[in-house]
This record gives C-alpha cells, sequence and structure tokens, in this order.
C-alpha cells in the first residue's frame, strides 16, 4: 500500500522526494508504509526532537483507503498543534533579554544580601540595614572601618553606616572613612530614631540609678534623664549596652536603646520616645564595591568631595556651577586634610601665615545621567585641585 503525500508544518514530500525541508535527505522517498521504521529514525520536525510523524504513518496502516485522507488530515493538524505548544514552551524557557531594569543594585526584598553595620545586634544601624533590605543577613562589625573592610573582603555584600542626625549632626569619622577607602555610595537611609529606656523585668524606673548607652544617645535623651536624677555611663553602642546589662543582670541599671534590642536581649521598654527633640532622624549610606547605573526616572542625589586653590572667591566659584544649572544643594560639610591640614600662605622667614586646607564635601540633587550633572562638574575641574564622585543614588524621600 502506498502513502503518496504527507504535509507537515506546510512542507510536502512525495513520491518523487522531498521537496526543500532545510537539510534534504538524499535518495528517501516516502512513498511505503512498510519503511516506517526507518522513517521515524530519520525525520524531524524543525530542530525538536522527539516531534515525528512515527505515530501518525502506523496509524495510517490501518485504516481504510476511504477515510484515509479524512483521517491523515486530522493527524496532520494534530501534529501542527503539537509542534506549536512545544516551540512555544521552547522559546517562553530562554533567558528574558535584560534590560535597565535589571541592573538595579538593589535584589526585590534584600534577599540573600550581605549588610554589615557597626554594632550588635539590635542596634539602630542593623535597623537601618532591615530597612532597605528587609530579608538581609546582618553581619556585626566591630568599627565602622570594620564595615567597610566586610565589604572590601567580600565577607559582606554591602555596608550601612550612619552620616548625619538631625540633632547631634555629622559623623565627622566616616566622611574621613569614605575618602580612605573605595567603596560606592548606591544608597541611603533616612531612619526615624525611636530612643527607648529599658530595665530587667521587675525593674521600675525609680529604682535606677545609672544609664548606659552611646553618648549622643544620653545627650539626645537628657531630659528625662535629668528628672530621673541617674549617672550616665559612655558605651560604645546602644546594642552593647543592653546585652551587658541583661547578661550581668544589673537591676540598678536602665539603657537607652531600640525596641529590638529589648526583645533580643530580654529587657523591658520603661518608656519610649524619650529623646528630646521628638523628630529624630538619622541618615544612613549604603555602601558597595561597585556602583549603579544612573537613572533620571527618580530623584537621583550625587555625593562628591574636591579640594581647591587658594583664592578670592573660589569657594563662590565652585558653588555658581550648581546654582547656575539649577542644582539643589542638599548637604555641604568640610573637613581639614587629614595628611596636609595647614597651608603655607607667605613662605617669607617673618611671620608666615598658615590655614586650614580643607576638603569639602556636596550632595547635590540630580544624577550624574543628566546632562547638567555631567556639565557642572567639568565646570567645577577647571579649578578644583581634586575632584571624585563618591556616589550617585536614589534619595529616601520617607524617613
Amino acid at each position: 500500500m502506498a502513502l503518496k503525500t504527507v504535509v507537515v508544518l506546510g512542507v510536502t514530500n512525495s513520491q518523487s522526494g522531498w521537496k526543500d525541508f532545510g537539510s534534504k535527505p538524499s535518495g528517501f522517498p516516502l512513498n511505503r508504509i512498510n519503511e516506517s521504521e526507518k522513517v521515524c529514525k530519520r525525520m524531524r520536525f524543525g530542530g525538536f526532537p522527539g516531534l515525528s510523524a512515527c505515530r501518525a504513518i502506523r496509524s495510517v496502516e490501518n485504516e481504510n483507503t476511504s477515510n484515509r485522507g479524512t483521517k491523515l488530515q486530522q493527524i496532520v493538524d494534530q501534529t501542527e498543534n503539537d509542534v506549536s505548544r512545544r516551540l512555544q514552551k521552547d522559546l517562553n524557557s530562554l533567558p528574558r533579554p535584560l534590560s535597565v531594569s535589571d541592573l538595579s543594585a538593589v535584589p526585590d526584598g534584600g534577599s540573600k544580601v550581605r549588610i554589615s553595620f557597626k554594632g550588635l545586634p539590635g542596634s539602630y544601624s542593623e535597623d537601618a540595614a532591615l530597612k532597605a533590605y528587609p530579608k538581609c543577613e546582618t553581619v556585626p562589625c566591630n568599627d565602622f572601618e570594620d564595615a567597610f573592610k566586610a565589604v572590601e573582603l567580600w565577607l559582606a555584600d554591602k555596608a550601612v553606616l550612619p552620616i548625619e542626625n538631625s540633632s547631634g549632626g555629622s559623623i565627622h569619622r566616616n566622611y574621613d572613612l569614605l575618602l580612605r577607602h573605595r567603596l560606592q555610595i548606591v544608597g541611603e537611609v533616612q531612619l526615624d530614631c525611636n530612643l527607648c529606656l529599658l530595665a530587667l523585668p521587675g525593674v521600675r524606673a525609680e529604682h535606677l540609678k545609672r544609664v548606659l548607652s552611646h553618648p549622643q544617645a544620653l545627650s539626645l535623651s537628657d531630659i528625662l534623664l535629668s528628672k530621673l536624677g541617674v549617672s550616665r555611663e559612655n558605651v560604645d553602642d546602644t546594642a552593647g549596652a543592653a546585652q551587658y546589662v541583661s547578661s550581668n543582670g544589673l537591676r540598678d541599671a536602665g539603657v537607652v536603646a531600640s525596641a529590638r534590642a529589648a526583645e533580643i536581649y530580654g529587657l523591658n521598654i520603661l518608656a519610649e520616645r524619650i529623646q528630646d527633640d521628638f523628630d529624630n532622624v538619622t541618615r544612613y549610606l549604603v555602601l558597595a564595591r561597585d556602583p549603579i547605573i544612573p537613572r533620571t526616572n527618580k530623584p537621583f542625589k550625587t555625593s562628591i568631595v574636591f579640594t581647591l586653590d587658594e583664592g578670592p572667591g573660589v569657594l563662590f566659584k565652585a558653588l555658581a556651577v550648581f546654582a547656575l544649572r539649577d542644582i539643589d544643594l542638599k548637604k555641604i560639610e568640610s573637613r581639614p586634610q587629614r595628611k596636609r591640614p595647614l597651608r603655607v600662605v607667605d613662605d617669607s622667614n617673618t611671620g608666615s601665615a598658615k590655614y586650614f586646607d580643607y576638603l569639602f564635601y556636596i550632595d547635590f540633587e540630580a544624577s550624574m545621567a543628566e546632562p547638567r550633572a555631567q556639565n557642572a562638574l567639568g565646570h567645577l575641574q577647571e579649578f578644583a585641585t581634586f575632584l571624585r564622585v563618591l556616589g550617585c543614588y536614589p534619595m529616601d524621600t520617607t524617613p
């Protein structure tokens, strides 16, 4: 019995041989059903293994000649549908081309990101890390510089460090570390700090004779501590103070720390929001080994540091490059250069004058993807003796 024509995916194969199927097997007439086993071994549809016509050919062998055409058409239609579904499935499994939105430095939810910070679990720096990356794994460090080094040595992916407080001002130590290390600023976090008075279970506020905490936390809660008439003891970390009181069972000592510290170290919260200034916000920087891609689809901030030559109006000229381009300056900080703090103005042997030589840190509201920001820095380079971009990153507008 002869099978005259088989149509697959719109390609015709007749008794005279194959009609243009890409790679053409020579000397392979498809004209006898009893050779179907050979056909099964050699036929492929569109390069997808396993999509052969074996089942279709075998089903035709036992059909009557009268309905052979109808059955064959049904089989061909079914085969086309199977191939179409398989092709769609294979295409969907291919990797999706990357876009700019895929190159974000912040994974969804912060999963599997290791964040270094100064202090013990329960510190405000850890609270800031968890705000930025809710599912992150935190890496406690003894010092600010250790948090930098943890990222540089690939022990952590990012570091979160405080840079300024709305009441206490700038943290100059971290400004110096920004210049000493080569990490990039990739984000910022504004944390509304809730200072709490903690003590062991069963201890009341009037039983306290002393309160332990970081010096800044103690100074920010001066009014309440003065009313209690307690002595104040400085420690290096708020969470460290909570751990010390808890582990030593000090029933005459209280702690100024976070609510999470109370939960972690088994202390009771005697009072919340004890800070003198109710709106107490600390700004943290997120640091990484590599910068992120600047964008213009959201508010971005750029941080730079530079030095200037001595001369009349030179600082005014430096700041004017931003004003001329309608760029808002968010913060200006000056620090004496540590390696060359003094500049000799007059080399004469009689009464030579010396002035501090400053580094200027500036945060401005613009993305490096904007031509106005690029032009401003290009203009600044004309009279800056040193200029470095510390990072360009999305602004955090929600404390």
